[in-house]
């Protein structure tokens, strides 16, 4: 009996159910808030264009008897780029002229017969009536020389308008259309720029839009030649988006632009621009809680994390900007956010790139 009363202690104690380990905290990848740049540097390709650069064609239609001009060539301004054929034009002219003509003799036959019946009124020996119906004939007659002569006059433009002459001084960098080929009225024939003017046409999204105007400073670099820098500054900004591509289009001039420098040439644009406040995070570490974007913080002393609101900003490729809610030097959750807990306790693991 002593024995089982000995017994009885280390029995109950071999009944007695271990305690539970305490989990492992969950792994956590974090990003240090302020490591990240927000004002990282905008970098755009676009193409080397001309500031000034029209598209010449024909004022009339017709048919390309002749072209002067080639890809690549220097012309001046007045120069004949290409003909149409003028057997058309020729015979509205004549016909034109021979209406004149027509109408001019119609006039002085008319003044002959004013000028008697004039006499004939001194002399008692028609009406005021009849003088007056000869009057109106008369200037009736003067008023078809007049519309017959402005006939003429736009039909002798169309006869000038078979020869394509050259707006400006420039070079031609696109023909097209062919002799033989038969042209509309204001088709494209030949697109002439001056070359002396080079700046680059960029088309900037709209998520990279903010900070970009007018004489903002810009680095230009040519894919030919990338160990080549040009300084260049913002000339022009599109109002609008583009309908399509829903980008703006941005011309950045090239005031120091050499020969090595041609027209249609890639180039890369780079911005230094911006100045934020904002503080870059991933995408992934923002997510939405009752309807406010909130960001999941990680207290350092016992890595216990909580969800904290805060103000989200523009969302661009490299990640999202957060206007306000954290402080430079605190670590956020970029991953798994969502099957996070408040309170939870969490190993904090640096993203790569990051101390």
């Amino acid at each position: 009996m002593k024995y089982l009363l000995l017994m009885l202690p280390l029995l109950l104690v071999a009944c007695e159910k271990p305690e539970p380990k305490a989990s492992a905290p969950r792994p956590a990848l974090v990003v240090t808030v302020g490591e990240q740049t927000a004002a990282a540097p905008i970098i755009l390709v676009g193409e080397i264009r001309s500031r000034y650069e029209s598209a010449q064609g024909f004022r009339i239609n017709g048919k390309i008897i002749e072209r002067n001009v080639d890809t690549g060539a220097v012309v001046t301004k007045g120069q004949l780029l290409a003909k149409l054929d003028s057997m058309d034009t020729g015979l509205s002219t004549q016909a034109a002229q021979a209406e004149v003509r027509a109408a001019e003799a119609d006039l002085a036959l008319a003044q002959a017969e004013l000028d008697r019946q004039r006499q004939l009124h001194a002399s008692k020996f028609i009406s005021n009536q009849a003088l007056d119906i000869q009057e109106a004939q008369f200037k009736a007659a003067a008023a078809r020389v007049k519309q017959t002569r402005a006939q003429a006059a736009v039909t002798g433009n169309q006869s000038r308008y078979t020869h394509l002459l050259a707006e400006r001084d420039g070079v031609v960098t696109q023909i097209h259309a062919e002799p033989g080929q038969v042209v509309a009225a204001g088709e494209p024939i030949v697109r002439i720029a001056v070359p002396d003017n080079k700046e680059v046409e960029i088309a900037v999204p709209e998520s990279r839009m903010l900070g970009i105007a007018v004489d903002v400073p810009a680095e230009v670099r040519l894919w030919a030649n990338p160990n080549t820098v040009y300084q260049g500054k913002v000339r022009e900004v599109a109002p609008a988006a583009d309908n399509v591509t829903r980008a703006f289009q941005v011309r950045v001039i090239l005031p120091e632009a050499d020969d090595s420098v041609r027209l249609g040439m890639t180039a890369g644009v780079r911005f230094y621009h911006q100045e934020i406040n904002d503080f870059l995070l991933p995408t992934t570490a923002v997510t939405q809680r009752d309807g406010q974007s909130v960001v999941w913080v990680v207290n350092p002393a016992n890595g216990e994390v909580q969800p904290r609101a805060v103000q989200a900003g523009a969302f661009r490729e490299d990640g999202v900007l957060i206007a306000s809610g954290i402080q430079k030097g605190e670590q956020v959750v970029v991953a798994g956010v969502q099957t996070l807990v408040p309170g939870q306790i969490v190993r904090a693991t640096p993203m790569r790139g990051q101390p």
